[in-house]
Order: C-alpha cells, then structure tokens, then sequence
C-alpha cells in the first residue's frame, strides 16, 4: 500500500463501525486539532497477531487516564476492534494504530469536558521504519529540543502533543542526512530518539538511559527482558553525552523500529556487533513465536 494516507482502500474502525477508508473524517473544528487533546498506540501484528496486543490496549487507556480524557471503551472492547480490524484489512503483517481523541462539541476553548470522546483504529503494511539501517546502522542527529520535566506534562502517556518537537528534531535531521535525532532531557541526560528507546554496550554490559521523564517503551521493556533471558548485565542509569564516545554498539528500540542498530550519532560512531545483531534475533523470534527457551548461542544467532 503506498499513496497518501487520506486516500486509500480498506476500511477504519471508528467508534464502533467499520468506515471506508476514504470516509474516515472528523470536522476541522475538532478538540485535538487545535489542543492536540489525544492519545494513541502504534502496534505491529506478525503473522496474524498484534504483539503485546492487550499492554498496549492497557497503555491507550492509562493514557487518556492521565490527559483527562474519559474512554467509553473497556480493553476487551479495544482488543476485539483491533482483532477486527486487523481481519478486515487482510494483512497478517502489519502497522495497528489505535488512538482516542477529544472530538467536536461544545467546548472550543482549552477546556474540553463537554466534547465527545472518539476511538478509532486503522491497519495498514508498514516495512522497516528506518529503511535499510537494520543492516547497516542508522545515522542519528542531535537535536536541540529536549525532552521536558514531568512536571510540565505526563510523561508516562504516549500523547499527541509530546511528539512535536520529535517531529521538528527528525525534520532537521532528515535535512541532514539522517534518519533520526537523539533527544537529552531536560537535565542534559541522554533520553531517547524521536520515537524509540535507546540501548548502548560497553564491555559486554548493556546501558540505556533511566526512563524517569520519557516513556518506557513496550519493546524496551521487551528488550529487558531477553538480555537478562542471556545473562547481559543491564545498567539502567543517567547518561551523559560526552560517554557516548566510550560506547561500542548501539541500538533503538520500539514498536514501529522494532530493533535497529545505530551505526552514528553525531561525530560518535558504533559497531553493528553481535550483541546488537543477537537481540535483533531474539526479538524476531519472539514476535513470531519462535524463541526457544534455551538462548542461542550468540555465535549461531548471529550467523
């Protein structure tokens, strides 16, 4: 599927009813247009199955939780649209996007409580987000926008409105060259790029930044989970910039990147080494229902 995302064929599940594609509108005078009042998920189903399906259908729903923004819909009732969209699409591999959002009503300032509420899910094929940089390492920049303090926004939310200054640091660094930006936060600390969770390895161990004003991905969490599963020690930790010199390999982590080997950032260069290219592995396996108990050896799993 290429062409525009506005125009394409296939349907969209919107509150509750499955809508041609073409027909899937809100009016211009809607609440998240102008105040950027919604959430969302971005999924990937493998082989006829949406991966970590229910966390993220938990995760949509903490989030609307923390924007103030009341769902109509329990997670079964978001688990089986999705299931039924996924079905509708007929892709068995494929991007799912589940967001909600304050809709058109009464309210046209700030404040938007007497506005409806309106869930919908669109499914369509997405390749590698990063192009061919699983092979060869993507080629991040640095921006200039910072992650921001918990205080100012609930950073534990996956919200509309966190993601503007991602897309104005991956706007500059597409100008550059590169595929995307590595943000720090508000302190100075290495957070994250513009849409995925970093990893870093030195020495054998693995270190990724503290995810204590940014959100903790899903695949991140997954990521966790198969280094300890191959006995990698992992340092959850504040990093400073000036360490990425010191650092080896380098990958992103998220639910549209999946795993991604870095091979720059900035003037700092890493290895696509077998530890990174090994969990890649694990990672495939695991979404397709292939990990076997007893972790390859990382020799095998890298050949």
């Amino acid at each position: 599927m290429a062409g525009s995302y506005d125009d394409r064929d296939g349907v969209i599940w919107m509150d509750g009813e499955m809508i041609p594609w073409r027909e899937a509108k809100v009016h211009v005078l809607t609440h998240a247009l102008h105040y950027a009042s919604c959430v969302f998920e971005g999924e990937r189903a493998y082989e006829g199955k949406i991966f970590l399906s229910r966390d993220h259908s938990e995760r949509l729903l903490n989030s609307a939780r923390l924007l103030d923004i009341p769902s109509r819909w329990t997670v079964d009732e978001i688990e089986a649209a999705k299931e039924a969209t996924l079905a509708a699409s007929g892709f068995k591999d494929a991007y799912v996007r589940a967001f909600m959002w304050r809709g058109s009503g009464e309210d046209m300032g700030v404040a938007s409580s007497k506005n409806p509420v309106h869930l919908a899910i669109a499914v369509w094929e997405w390749g590698a987000y990063y192009g061919d940089a699983k092979t060869k390492g993507a080629k991040l920049d640095i921006s200039k926008w910072k992650r921001p303090d918990p205080a100012t926004i609930p950073s534990k939310a996956k919200a509309s409105g966190l993601y503007m200054i991602c897309t104005m640091s991956k706007h500059a660094a597409e100008a550059k060259g590169c595929s995307d930006a590595l943000m720090m936060d508000y302190r100075g600390y290495v957070a994250e790029a513009t849409g995925a969770n970093i990893f870093f390895v030195k020495d054998g161990e693995v270190h990724t930044p503290l995810a204590d004003c940014f959100l903790s991905g899903l695949t991140r969490r997954t990521t966790l989970e198969l280094l300890a599963r191959r006995g990698i020690k992992v340092h959850e930790r504040h990093i400073m910039p000036e360490e990425l010199d010191g650092f080896e390999q380098c990958w992103l982590t998220g639910s549209a990147a999946e795993i991604t080997p870095v091979g720059q950032i900035g003037p700092h260069t890493f290895t696509v080494g077998a530890l990174t290219l090994a969990i890649a592995s694990d990672y495939e396996k695991l979404v397709r229902g292939r990990l076997e108990e007893t972790p390859t050896p990382m020799e095998e799993a890298v050949a």
